[in-house]
């Protein structure tokens, strides 16, 4: 999929990207039966909430084909390269639950402001690209964007290791609140297949899940392979730590896999 200069400058203003519909029932039918999949494993890369239900499966293209198939899709992982300017690898990939009535909030936070203090990434030449694997809505805890605060660079924060089962670097009330009175807030909703990308450096959270329905998507945090960590303290896992290239695949690798 390649980016238009419309939308390259759209990105450059607002941090983000969204892209109705991306991929087809099909396709997103093989990755939500791949995610039931993976939360049911017992394994130490599935985190849970208090509840006990899954919040989120780190590094599942490393035991389950179909997600395996999406860490290299090329609707993934082209457009990434052209705003980061070259080929990229797989830091992080996570697939987030947000179970219905139980999925928690994720606090206020900027990704590579943790990439680059537990980590030390060196730059912020890295981004999310999102998979939506169910309807998302105002309801079921969408994510939430501040546009514009990436060009903030890197924000304060503190390391908040009690809220949630997940530690994270998290921005202040005064800080998100003057960020938002620049910016203002916005909350991408869309059909399950659509995606979104973001910057690293764009303030974002989601409230929790009080609604009946999930609200699963598959998240790949991708890095310019010149770019990559330089500290090793957190698991594999987590940060990974194989820093070549991603070949993409043909476009349509997942439909492979439909029954």
């Amino acid at each position: 999929m390649q980016l238009t200069d419309q939308q390259i400058e759209k990105f450059e203003q607002d941090g983000y990207l969204f892209f109705p519909n991306a991929f087809s029932t099909e396709e997103v039918g093989v990755l939500k039966q791949a995610a039931l999949d993976v939360y049911a494993l017992q394994r130490e890369e599935v985190w849970r909430e208090k509840t006990g239900v899954a919040r989120t499966a780190f590094a599942a293209h490393t035991y389950n084909d179909a997600f395996r198939r999406l860490g290299a899709h090329p609707r993934l992982i082209e457009p990434v390269m052209r705003l980061l300017d070259g080929p990229v690898y797989m830091h992080q990939y996570k697939v987030n639950a947000k179970a219905a009535f139980d999925g928690d909030v994720w606090q206020w936070h900027q990704d590579y402001g943790t990439w680059a203090r537990d980590d030390l990434m060196p730059e912020p030449r890295a981004m999310n690209i999102a998979v939506f694997l169910d309807d998302v809505t105002a309801a079921n805890g969408p994510l939430l964007f501040i546009p514009g605060s990436h060009k903030q660079g890197v924000v304060e924060a503190g390391h908040d290791l009690e809220t949630t089962s997940y530690p994270l670097w998290t921005l202040d009330r005064e800080t998100v609140t003057r960020l938002y009175d620049q910016g203002g807030c916005v909350a991408p909703t869309g059909d399950a297949g659509s995606m979104l990308m973001f910057s690293s450096l764009l303030v974002h959270a989601s409230p929790p899940n009080i609604s009946p329905m999930d609200r699963t998507i598959v998240y790949l945090s991708l890095c310019h392979v010149d770019n990559h960590i330089r500290q090793f303290k957190r698991p594999e896992w987590v940060a990974h730590r194989d820093f070549n290239p991603i070949e993409p695949l043909a476009d349509d690798t997942l439909l492979e896999l439909v029954a």
